[in-house]
């Protein structure tokens, strides 16, 4: 289904009723609405970012529901769509940070394939309805993937913005691992501690200290 190790560690999982319903209820959706992402890019965090590569995790909520916004990574655009106002905010922040330009596309493709693990909480929309899926399944198994992450010996830093990503935090109990939480980059709350939360040099310094490549956080 995802063609690298995610199959291994997900066989499982892929098994069990609960997903199983997932499945029947997407593909129901799928064939009579207008869901968003395209339907063989419902994996793509998973597809780009292999378990044994992650790094960071990044926690969105659900995918844009806005027509060609949604590709299967958090909070990233495909190419030459306009960037989203929380994108923006991310990258402003980055700006803060690293003083890198900040992007004209929306694309965190590079990310992922940096390990940085782009995991929206829920994986598919209807077209203008958000967190229209929210109730179908798709946070048990999201969860269960976070729980998952949180076994890995690897370090891993987290990084929790706003209140629903904030509800994760219990599941990562692994010492391990660094946890970074703030307000979501979102303009109703960027201000409440996402500009000036620093995370994405907190997190390579994290990475740095324990030997792994850091994140070149620059998009051309």
């Amino acid at each position: 289904m995802i063609g690298n190790e995610w199959d291994l560690i997900l066989e499982s999982e892929f098994k069990k009723e609960y997903f199983l319903n997932i499945v029947d209820f997407i593909d129901r959706e799928y064939e009579f609405k207008t869901i968003y992402p395209p339907y063989d890019e419902i994996f793509n965090a998973f597809k780009l970012t292999s378990i044994n590569d992650v790094k960071v995790v990044i926690l969105g909520q659900d995918p844009y529901h806005e027509k060609g916004q949604a590709h299967g990574l958090a909070f990233s655009t495909p190419e030459g769509r306009p960037i989203p106002r929380s994108l923006k905010n991310i990258f402003k922040e980055i700006n803060n940070e690293y003083d890198f330009p900040i992007p004209d596309s929306g694309c965190l493709k590079n990310w992922a394939r940096q390990g940085v693990f782009l995991l929206n909480t829920v994986l598919t929309v209807e077209e203008g309805n958000a967190n229209s899926h929210s109730d179908c399944g798709w946070q048990i198994f999201t969860d269960n993937v976070i729980k998952i992450l949180n076994e890995q010996n690897q370090p891993i830093v987290f990084l929790l913005w706003g209140k629903q990503a904030e509800k994760k935090k219990e599941l990562i109990t692994n010492p391990n691992h660094l946890v970074l939480i703030t307000s979501h980059p979102s303009p109703f709350s960027a201000r409440r501690g996402f500009f000036g939360s620093n995370h994405f040099k907190l997190a390579n310094e994290f990475l740095k200290e324990n030997n792994i490549d850091e994140i070149n956080w620059k998009l051309d």
